[in-house]
């Protein structure tokens, strides 16, 4: 693995427990080489086809992206839905329960 980013070992090491494991579905591709792909296009700027196959198909790191986006973006909501109204943060009104 030469050329382009790649995850340090540090930061692998704070990353790899977080990810799901034992997942049904389709083979899994290697993780850090797709996550150091995600990071390259974001950093770089270039679009997703245009990312450089050392890091896997193209499709493979928007896939596991958009994935790893949703994931985030779902547990970030149901946190804000569910902890209590403060009256020195933001939160809006829609999210009252």
């Amino acid at each position: 693995m030469t050329g382009g980013f790649w995850l340090s070992d540090r930061a692998w090491a704070a990353i790899e427990p977080l990810l799901p494991r034992n997942q049904p579905g389709a083979r899994r591709v290697d993780d850090r080489r797709v996550i150091s792909g995600i990071i390259h296009v974001l950093q770089a700027g270039c679009r997703w086809q245009d990312c450089p196959p050392c890091y896997s198909l193209s499709m493979t790191i928007f896939n596991l992206f958009s994935i790893y986006i949703c994931r985030c973006l779902r547990s970030t909501l149901f946190r804000i839905c569910c902890s209590p109204v403060r009256s020195n943060s933001y939160h809006p009104h829609f999210l009252h329960i």
